[in-house]
């Protein structure tokens, strides 16, 4: 429940729903996580069981994760792979340019589709 709280507390006001999805995990289908959810006006969408392109999204975004910041990487502490995926998660949003995303990073490619001028 942590993390999840922890994105409710970060997350900018929305005018839409959000969405959080996942897979099938028992976490997700808790009486304590629905609930939370719906109390914050969340939408919970979960993959189909062996249907991994419901998420694909999310797995292309985890595989790239784990291609630039794990395989051939040793991290000598837990701490230190979190502080070092900290750090790539800030520089994937804000830094890395996508051309799916019309060659904007994550964060100005939303803010264009919010109509937020950067």
């Amino acid at each position: 429940m942590k993390p999840l709280i922890e994105l409710i507390n970060k997350r900018p006001v929305l005018s839409y729903r959000m969405t959080v999805h996942s897979d099938q995990g028992i976490q997700y289908q808790t009486n304590t996580w629905r609930q939370t959810l719906k109390k914050h006006h969340i939408f919970q969408s979960m993959s189909r069981r062996a249907t991994c392109l419901d998420n694909a999204s999310m797995e292309s975004f985890f595989h790239t994760m784990k291609a630039e910041l794990y395989y051939d990487h040793h991290y000598q502490t837990k701490q230190e792979l979190i502080k070092a995926m900290k750090a790539w998660i800030v520089y994937y949003n804000q830094h890395r340019i996508r051309h799916k995303l019309k060659d904007k990073t994550p964060i100005k490619y939303r803010n264009l589709a919010l109509g937020k001028v950067t």
